[in-house]
């Protein structure tokens, strides 16, 4: 599996992500990837799932140096003291001395950016995460970050996928060399019925998912963390990897509309 380099911390290509995964369920479906060969684990303080994953790590054989895992901050907690005392309640329910990845997950109006920047240099240089980032972040509020603030953003994670264009976000990203993260890479599950990309992947072998998995995944720059619970799902994702799409499949992906969105922006209240 490829990683990504960014900010000193070595960023595996494809993760598991942990949206909406509770309890046993969460923590058998990370024992479950973690065996499969996963080495890139997504949570955050809102998915109420850190404990189970913290369980899932603490009973694999996964040396701690192999593994990436990613947390974030939720808008509520983006004052200084609020992000510490976030931060060291994520990091208690991980079981883990630091993380590799910390981001704020959304934007909030109230927040103030170099405040909230300042606090997580400081965790950044205090070893307690490995680098910082930003989740859901427009062109304008990264230009802030990283022209004015000059905070060293290791990430934005943003939804992305075959459907959904997010070329200014993309372009802007590309040209600081900060990598797109991906979640609802495959539309939640939208995929599987597409005619387009199902036509792809029966040229390929594969599934109208994996298609829209690798199409992604070619992509400089660009990582993607999947929610699978299952290890049919899990190991279908990693196989992704080996699909070789063609020009005539990229131009087929690129004619789909690009309109589809899973997650509303405003369901949080969050930046426009």
């Amino acid at each position: 599996m490829e990683n990504l380099q960014t900010q000193g911390i070595s960023l595996p290509q494809l993760g598991l992500g942990t949206f909406r995964m509770q309890g046993d369920t969460c923590r058998a479906a990370v024992e479950s990837a973690l065996g499969l060969g996963y080495r890139h684990i997504d949570t955050a303080e809102m998915y109420g799932n850190e404990e189970a994953i913290g369980a899932a790590i603490a009973a694999s054989n996964v040396a701690r140096r192999d593994l990436h895992v990613t947390t974030k901050v939720w808008h509520e907690n983006l004052a200084p003291d609020a992000i510490r005392t976030a931060f060291d309640a994520s990091l208690k329910k991980l079981r883990l001395d630091h993380v590799d990845l910390y981001l704020v997950h959304w934007p909030s109006r109230s927040m103030k950016l170099p405040a909230v920047f300042e606090t997580l240099m400081k965790l950044r240089e205090e070893g307690r995460t490995r680098a910082i980032g930003v989740a859901n972040f427009t062109t304008a509020l990264l230009k802030t970050v990283v022209e004015d603030i000059k905070a060293p953003i290791a990430c934005n994670q943003i939804e992305y996928h075959a459907m959904l264009d997010q070329t200014p976000v993309r372009k802007y990203l590309a040209a600081k060399s900060i990598p797109l993260v991906a979640y609802c890479p495959l539309a939640q599950g939208r995929f599987a019925t597409d005619e387009t990309l199902a036509k792809i992947g029966s040229k390929h072998d594969a599934t109208a998912a994996q298609v829209a998995l690798k199409w992604l995944l070619d992509q400089d720059g660009v990582a993607a963390i999947p929610k699978a619970s299952r290890a049919e799902s899990q190991k279908a994702n990693l196989d992704a990897l080996k699909v070789k799409l063609d020009d005539a499949d990229r131009k087929a992906i690129a004619a789909l509309p690009k309109d589809m969105r899973c997650v509303n922006p405003g369901f949080a209240p969050a930046w426009d």
